[in-house]
């Protein structure tokens, strides 16, 4: 089988590990001049990194990944805890597998890595694609039509592939703008984040500070409530100024890492509403392309890994083409959907505006936590104990 794949980021690289695993012909066509991503932390939680297991890529992250010891939170002012979840080792005892912070960059380039020792030579940079007939076909700028059996669109919210499915459409701004930025540990001293999983809350925003490259990189992903939307992009960047009133009088953890931050990437969120369909024929949807997400569950990437594992164990199994991508949207929808949903409902969460409301949600929280912390870890099994490597075996 010959599987054409639009968009070379982690859902892009991860279907064509996954395609090549199962004996599939695989080109990913990527319009960028190389691969290459922003300074920016990924939470992998176990759902995710038994896929980066079954695809021959986790061992490539060995040295870079980093394990936190807990996850937590802490009210944003004043940095005191409201609970704090252990994570290091029971997370593999609890949902068979690891949470781990993995460098975005560093995750693309193990992907890239892993799919050039399948298929050499798969990726294309460069190369713009403009449409598509439902047959397979991918119709480039250039003029070159490129046909092939299957057509995965995972060219992100901005889909190619999706507007010409199912129509043009507004984006739906959600609110929100965020912020991202990495720090060397070591020029943060006593103000360095926990070696945790933090979610520091607040009023309209909130904040979340994890550890990449083995511990040496402090990582700040920062939501911020605002009325108007700023630019849309993952490369757009704020100032330092804008930056800090956004987080003014916060604890100095998160002001220092803005101060000390070189590059501040800001843009805002967006999203869609739950698809009625991911494919048209030969050609199908994964990842944000098809169920974009708040980033308030650390899903994105992790959505896109279970999609390209599913749609490759599907495709390859079910014989006939579009029968295995109807039952692929059938399998991943509600799924996504929950997520998506639930994404959105932890943002609401974490930005309880009054003081009473935010006592009166995070004081039974945190009791919790202390009293009962198997109930708290039980809200997450839905997600972190789905094994789409089982669901969807290897052959």
């Amino acid at each position: 089988m010959k599987v054409t794949i639009v968009g070379g980021g982690i859902g892009g690289l991860g279907a064509g590990i996954a395609c090549a695993l199962r004996g599939c012909a695989v080109s990913v066509l990527e319009q960028a001049p190389a691969l290459t991503e922003v300074g920016a932390g990924l939470q992998i939680s176990p759902n995710g990194w038994r896929v980066l297991v079954a695809m021959g890529v986790a061992p490539l992250l060995a040295d870079t990944a980093f394990e936190p010891d807990a996850i937590e939170m802490r009210i944003g002012q004043t940095g005191r805890r409201v609970f704090r979840l252990p994570m290091r080792g029971y997370a593999q005892n609890r949902w068979g597998a690891p949470y781990m912070h993995v460098h975005r960059a560093d995750l693309v380039t193990a992907l890239n890595a892993r799919l050039d020792q399948l298929a050499p030579g798969a990726v294309r940079t460069g190369v713009v694609a403009r449409a598509y007939t439902p047959d397979g076909t991918v119709h480039l700028d250039s003029g070159e039509m490129v046909r092939s059996d299957l057509v995965i669109g995972a060219d992100g919210l901005h889909s190619v592939v999706r507007r010409q499915m199912l129509g043009p459409d507004a984006l739906r701004y959600t609110g929100n703008v965020a912020w991202r930025a990495v720090v060397p540990v070591e020029a943060l001293g006593t103000d360095a984040p926990p070696p945790t999983a933090c979610v520091w809350v607040g009023q309209g925003r909130h904040a979340v500070t994890t550890r990449l490259r083995a511990g040496k990189l402090a990582n700040f992903v920062g939501m911020v409530e605002q009325a108007a939307p700023a630019e849309e992009g993952w490369r757009s960047t704020g100032t330092a100024a804008q930056a800090a009133a956004d987080f003014a009088g916060w604890h100095p953890t998160i002001t220092r890492l803005i101060g000390q931050a070189e590059v501040l990437h800001r843009w805002a969120l967006f999203d869609r509403t739950k698809l009625p369909r991911w494919h048209d024929g030969r050609v199908t949807l994964l990842g944000d392309a098809a169920h974009p997400m708040l980033p308030s569950m650390a899903q994105g990437a992790v959505q896109a890994l279970e999609d390209a594992w599913c749609l490759a164990g599907l495709v390859t199994t079910r014989g006939s083409v579009e029968a295995a991508l109807a039952q692929y949207y059938a399998l991943r929808i509600d799924r996504t959907a929950r997520i998506q949903r639930g994404s959105a409902a932890n943002a609401r969460m974490f930005h309880h505006a009054s003081p009473l409301g935010r006592l009166a949600f995070y004081g039974p929280m945190g009791i919790g936590a202390r009293l009962l912390p198997d109930l708290i870890h039980r809200r997450q099994d839905w997600v972190y104990r789905h094994d789409v490597t089982a669901e969807v075996p290897p052959l």
